[in-house]
C-alpha cells in the first residue's frame, strides 16, 4: 500500500475542493510512491508529533492544521518550520492536512463536536459560497434534547471538552435549547448564529469586541481553539482505519494546546 493510495482515499473522503481560498489543505510533503508503514493523526505537526511518528515507525502524518500555510521564502533549521521540513524529509515522513475542508463538511469538525455536546437536528450555519449543497459550510446549529439552565449547560460543556474554564458574555437567556457551534476561530459567524435564533454560540479565539457584539441577543462562549477541534483526530483515525487494515493508524498523544491555564 503506497502513501498515494491513502492520500487518494483521504481526498475522496475529505474533499480538499471544499477548503477556503486562503487555505492550504491536501498533500503537503513527501514521496507519494513510497510504501506506507503507518499513519499518525494529530491536530498540529510539531517537534513532539514528529518525534512520536519516528518512535512509532510510521511515515505519514495526517493533521488538521497545515504545517505549510503561507509562502516559504527559506528553509533553514533556525526556525520551527524549517526544522520540521528537514526532519520530515530526512526520515521520509509524508504530511497531509485537512483544514477548512474538514471544517466545512457537515460530518467534519463541527459534526463530531455536535455529537460530543449531544446536539440533534443539526444543520450548517453558513453555506459554503458557490456550493449548491446545504450540507457543506461553516459552523453548525442544533438542539439539545431538552432545555437546560444556561449555567448548567456550560458546566456540562466543560466536562465534555475537559475545559478548566470558559469565557462568556452576559447570559442572554436563563436557559438554552438551540445551540450554535464552530470549531476553531469562529467570531465571523456571530451574526449567523443570531440570525438562526441560537440561544448560545460556542467557538474559539473570541476577542474583547467580539463579546460586545452579543448585545443581549445571544450568549457568546469561547471554548478554546484547540479544545473545540480536539476531536478531529478521532475523525481522521476512523476514516483511515476503516479503509486500510493492513497498516497501523495511531492517534497522537503528544499534541497539545499552545495555551496554558494557570
Amino acid at each position: 500500500m503506497t502513501i498515494a493510495s491513502v492520500i487518494s482515499h483521504l481526498d475522496a473522503t475529505l474533499h480538499p475542493e471544499y477548503q477556503e481560498k486562503y487555505d492550504n489543505a491536501g498533500f503537503l510533503l513527501g514521496d507519494p510512491e513510497q510504501e506506507c508503514r503507518g499513519a499518525l493523526v494529530a491536530l498540529d505537526v510539531t517537534d513532539d508529533v514528529i518525534e512520536e511518528a519516528l518512535s512509532l515507525g510510521v511515515n505519514l502524518i495526517v493533521s488538521h492544521h497545515p504545517m505549510i500555510f503561507g509562502g516559504i521564502k527559506r528553509i533553514t533549521p533556525d526556525n520551527a518550520l524549517g526544522r520540521h521540513i528537514f526532519k520530515l524529509i530526512k526520515n521520509d515522513i509524508a504530511v497531509y492536512a485537512a483544514h477548512t475542508n474538514l471544517d466545512n463538511l457537515k460530518e467534519g469538525v463541527n459534526g463530531i463536536l455536535a455529537q460530543v455536546l449531544g446536539l440533534t437536528d443539526c444543520h450548517i450555519l453558513r453555506q459554503l459560497e458557490g456550493q449548491p449543497s446545504t450540507e457543506v459550510g461553516a459552523g453548525m446549529v442544533g438542539l439539545l434534547p431538552y432545555p437546560l439552565p444556561t449555567q448548567a449547560f456550560l458546566e456540562q460543556v466543560k466536562i465534555c471538552l475537559n475545559l478548566p474554564l470558559l469565557r462568556t458574555s452576559d447570559f442572554a437567556t436563563p436557559s438554552v435549547s438551540r445551540v450554535a457551534i464552530c470549531g476553531g476561530a469562529g467570531s465571523f459567524l456571530i451574526d449567523d448564529a443570531i440570525a438562526q435564533q441560537a440561544d448560545i454560540y460556542l467557538t474559539g479565539d473570541m476577542k474583547y469586541h467580539d463579546f460586545q457584539r452579543a448585545e443581549g441577543r445571544i450568549t457568546l462562549v469561547d471554548i478554546g481553539h484547540f479544545e473545540s477541534e480536539q476531536f478531529s483526530k478521532q475523525l481522521f483515525y476512523s476514516i483511515i482505519s476503516k479503509k486500510f487494515s493492513n497498516f497501523a493508524c495511531f492517534i497522537s498523544e503528544r499534541g497539545r494546546s499552545f495555551i496554558n491555564y494557570i
